[in-house]
């Protein structure tokens, strides 16, 4: 009898990336049954039926695939064999045509009365996990899968994979992690999947210590994966691990290894939260200026606020301003003003005060007291005393502005300023 060689190609199905259900608990297999079937001597169809499938070969190798199934579902078989036998074979070819509902009708009628030679059968169990878990029924696929295991007695990483993604979309998360754990010790060439699977489920019962853990372990074997890198600084942030997340970060960005707006954003975050803010600033900037980051309020409000923190006032004082103007942000304005003040730019820091106010600050104590100062060093001692006099009218700064006041006055009179 010829082989359904094409219908290999099957293969599409096993692209899957869910998983199954709770493990069962599973005796050993009986390897000397396993050996006994192996040896079995070799069924074949009877004459009759084998003729008819014969045609229907022909029929699916010329790519009429319809008219096989035609012809095979005509098919009276005499006995189970023969019937199992039809019924694998229609059950594959309805599997190449999609249709999958069909497909696993007849795949499930072959591989019941168990009497397909060894080979057959095992190929059987094998396609009726995949077409199972493809469907998304995620708890029959996880038995057929056992099944399989259980009649042959092989171990395949990717069956103890798809075993692992069953129970991961069934959200049968503490599962994930044996048949995931067997895969991977099956393995003769790494594949993240099981590892991936095993990240994921740790990260929905929030034990994000395994989940670093998983994120170390996948950077170590797949050392030039640019995104295990990435995600493995993210994952540093649910550990609070500022200094391995940080370390992590910064060779993903020295090797290229950012694609996303993200990505930047958290190696600044994990360099403030390190308490180097100018390297926070310094690298937000250059993002924001190879458009990398989106110019937008927030992320200038960053590089401004970080500079600040670094006490680099005046660079400070400049993103402060332009994220200001980006929704006329009066108290943007007002911190802009002030650390202008600081770095005595007097006539500018008067600008952005002024700009604050005119916007409807809520703070205009502190800022008459600002210009005030800024007016005071300018020697216009009169406009220096009518901000000082408006900010006795807040109760915040009122104390402050009358000491002020008397000072300013007498300054002014030192001068042959009449107020």
């Amino acid at each position: 009898m010829r082989n359904l060689s094409k219908v290999t190609a099957l293969a599409i199905l096993m692209s899957v990336s869910g998983a199954a259900i709770t493990a069962p608990v599973l005796a050993a297999p009986d390897y000397a049954k396993i050996e006994e079937r192996k040896k079995a001597k070799t069924k074949i169809m009877g004459e009759r039926t084998g003729k008819k499938v014969i045609k229907a070969f022909d029929l699916y190798n010329e790519d009429k695939v319809d008219e096989a199934i035609v012809l095979l579902n005509e098919i009276d078989p005499s006995n189970d064999f023969d019937k199992a036998t039809v019924n694998r074979y229609l059950g594959s070819m309805y599997a190449q045509k999609e249709k999958y509902v069909e497909a696993i009708k007849y795949t499930k009628l072959a591989a019941a009365p168990d009497v397909l030679n060894f080979a057959d059968q095992e190929q059987t169990l094998k396609l009726l996990g995949d077409l199972l878990i493809g469907t998304q029924k995620y708890q029959e696929a996880k038995k057929a899968y056992y099944a399989w295991i259980d009649f042959t007695g092989d171990e395949d990483p990717k069956v103890y994979t798809r075993i692992a993604q069953a129970n991961y979309e069934l959200k049968q998360f503490k599962d994930v992690f044996e048949p995931a754990d067997k895969a991977i010790s099956l393995q003769k060439e790494p594949n993240k999947a099981p590892y991936q699977l095993k990240l994921g489920s740790y990260f929905e019962l929030k034990n994000y210590p395994k989940m670093v853990e998983i994120g170390e372990e996948i950077v170590r074997v797949w050392p030039d994966d640019k995104k295990a890198w990435v995600s493995l600084g993210k994952y540093y942030l649910q550990t609070e691990d500022y200094k391995s997340g940080l370390a992590t970060m910064e060779v993903a960005y020295k090797q290229g290894y950012f694609d996303a707006e993200v990505d930047y954003k958290i190696l600044a975050n994990f360099y403030s939260l390190n308490e180097i803010p100018f390297k926070a600033a310094a690298t937000l900037e250059k993002a924001i200026k190879a458009e990398k980051v989106v110019r937008n309020k927030q992320n200038v409000s960053a590089v401004a606020s970080n500079y600040h923190r670094s006490k680099n006032i005046e660079l400070a004082a400049k993103y402060y301003e332009e994220a200001a103007k980006f929704d006329d942000d009066a108290e943007l304005y007002r911190k802009a003003g002030s650390l202008l003040l600081q770095s005595e730019n007097f006539n500018a820091a008067v600008i952005r005060l002024k700009k604050a106010l005119d916007l409807g600050s809520d703070k205009k104590g502190t800022i008459y007291s600002d210009l005030a100062e800024a007016y005071y060093y300018q020697a216009k001692y009169k406009q220096a005393y009518a901000a000082i006099v408006k900010a006795m009218d807040d109760p915040r700064t009122r104390k402050f502005a009358k000491g002020w006041s008397t000072y300013i006055k007498d300054k002014a009179a030192r001068n042959g300023v009449k107020i």
